[in-house]
């Protein structure tokens, strides 16, 4: 079975399942009854205009909220009570909007801080520097390189990571997510900032980043990356979830193009994809 067979066979047990999703700030409703899966090997894309409620999923999903109602359940196990760290041991790393990196680290120091996630090192192996803590610190190294070659900044490794240029810091931020060695990577709009030239490379990544066995959920709002890259999608507005299905079906879908655009009959599939 290829991986788009698994991506899209819905007898697979899903890695990620969202279940009635409900949460509220105050009298505000940001995901209202909002239920999805994702399978195994897929590349997933959760989409819609400003204010849909893209983030906020990615919040209750990483921890970083409680759900009001409703269950988030990964690999089988319930998330809700789950520390943010906690989840990140389970398998779910994240990338932000914002990049939040330790700017005064080299590239290779930030990936490291990632990989300790899994560290078993206590503090007198640590102190007394003991073979175990020497072993395990060259193998962080390792992973670490390994990495940064992987998402294309390899020679910058001994930089500090403030003097990157902006596409390299995205990609770095993506290194030093995968260094928590992942089942679920989730990218929060990783294309911001990116010319044509640096999404064409992005659009890459993804694709690599599945291929060595992960599963991405894709927040973008840059649609021909997501229609080219994601497997399925979702289609989030004003915290509901309106429209599920392949890339082609969500470019022909007229509630999509409706929340897009505005109207039912402007426009076309082009400019709503």
């Amino acid at each position: 079975m290829s991986d788009t067979d698994v991506a899209t066979d819905t007898a697979v047990q899903p890695l990620l399942d969202v279940d009635h999703v409900t949460i509220k700030f105050g009298g505000v409703v940001a995901l209202d009854d909002v239920t999805f899966d994702i399978r195994p090997g897929e590349i997933l894309g959760l989409i819609g205009p400003n204010g849909a409620g893209k983030t906020t999923a990615f919040n209750v999903i990483t921890g970083v909220y409680q759900a009001t109602s409703g269950t988030v359940a990964f690999d089988g196990v319930p998330l809700r009570g789950k520390k943010r760290h906690q989840i990140t041991k389970l398998g779910i790393a994240r990338t932000f909007q914002n990049i939040r990196l330790f700017p005064s680290m080299s590239a290779l120091d930030n990936v490291l801080v990632g990989a300790d996630v899994h560290s078993k090192v206590g503090v007198l192996r640590a102190i007394f520097r003991t073979p175990y803590f020497r072993r395990t610190e060259r193998a962080g190294r390792e992973l670490a390189r390994e990495l940064l070659s992987f998402v294309g900044v390899a020679a910058r490794g001994e930089e500090v990571s403030v003097n990157l240029s902006y596409g390299d810091q995205r990609r770095l931020e993506i290194a030093r997510a995968l260094a928590t060695k992942p089942k679920l990577l989730c990218l929060d709009e990783p294309a911001a900032g990116f010319n044509p030239a640096e999404k064409q490379r992005l659009m890459q990544l993804i694709r690599d980043i599945r291929d060595a066995g992960n599963t991405v959920l894709l927040v973008e709002h840059d649609m021909k990356l997501v229609m080219g890259v994601c497997d399925r999608v979702i289609v989030l507005e004003f915290g509901k979830k309106v429209a599920e299905g392949t890339p082609a079906e969500i470019q022909a879908n007229p509630v999509v193009i409706a929340a897009y655009l505005g109207t039912d009959d402007e426009g076309d599939d082009d400019d709503a994809a």
